[in-house]
């Protein structure tokens, strides 16, 4: 069922599930929705006192998680029209020609393509690629550093997520968003490094967080520079 409580102004959504376990749960999830599992005789007052009492938590992790939804806004693929590399933007030039390709020109994007209406597709490729390549040489010293704690992904993949800029599965695959190739260097390495310490520590507990401080003294600066830059 869904339902939800007053805190103060805020309005907090909550889906309960009733299940035969014998305490309440709450989680809040990456997409921000606060799932709450309970035995089946609790009735939805208790339910209600408990997430109040748990706001100020729930609040805390939404704001947390919510510095990893990307916020880009719509650009357009147009001549003039400025974009992000690597944190630095660029001019985009459009250039008709048969040969199609996209380079990096001292502050211009160059795009050459035989339509302009391919210069989206064309430079959303040229972004992936670049991702790809970018991302592996920035994810391996890190990789190799977490070895010490005897652990190392199964596999780096890149996968559009409108609502997050990384995750990291059960198994151990770490997922990155392409678009972080639009941030600098020390936003990938932030994300990077928040997912490695996702291998060691499954959820945001003070272990966790404390790893993430050990690892990348910085990380609360790259954090603000990557909401801040792409929002």
């Amino acid at each position: 069922m869904i339902d939800a409580i007053q805190f103060g102004s805020k309005k907090i959504d909550f889906s309960l599930e009733y299940s035969n376990r014998k305490s309440l749960g709450i989680t809040v999830t990456p997409e921000l929705s606060v799932l709450v599992k309970a035995p089946i005789d609790t009735s939805i007052e208790k339910v209600k006192e408990k997430l109040r009492k748990k706001a100020p938590w729930i609040i805390r992790q939404q704001s947390f998680f919510l510095s990893f939804h990307p916020k880009t806004p719509a650009r357009k693929f147009i001549g003039g029209e400025t974009h992000l590399y690597l944190g630095r933007q660029y001019r985009l030039q459009i250039h008709l020609g048969k040969d199609e390709s996209v380079k990096l020109k001292g502050k211009f994007i160059e795009v050459t393509t035989s339509e302009k209406s391919r210069a989206k597709d064309l430079l959303n490729d040229w972004y992936l690629q670049h991702a790809k390549t970018k991302f592996h040489a920035i994810a391996q010293p890190l990789i190799d550093k977490f070895k010490k704690h005897k652990v190392e992904p199964s596999s780096i993949v890149f996968r559009d997520m409108p609502t997050r800029w990384g995750s990291c599965t059960p198994k151990g695959k770490i997922i990155l968003n392409p678009e972080l190739i639009k941030a600098p260097k020390g936003c990938i390495e932030y994300v990077i490094i928040h997912e490695l310490c996702h291998l060691i520590h499954h959820d945001h507990t003070q272990k966790f967080v404390d790893l993430q401080t050990k690892e990348m003294k910085d990380w609360i600066k790259w954090k603000t520079k990557l909401e801040k830059l792409l929002a």
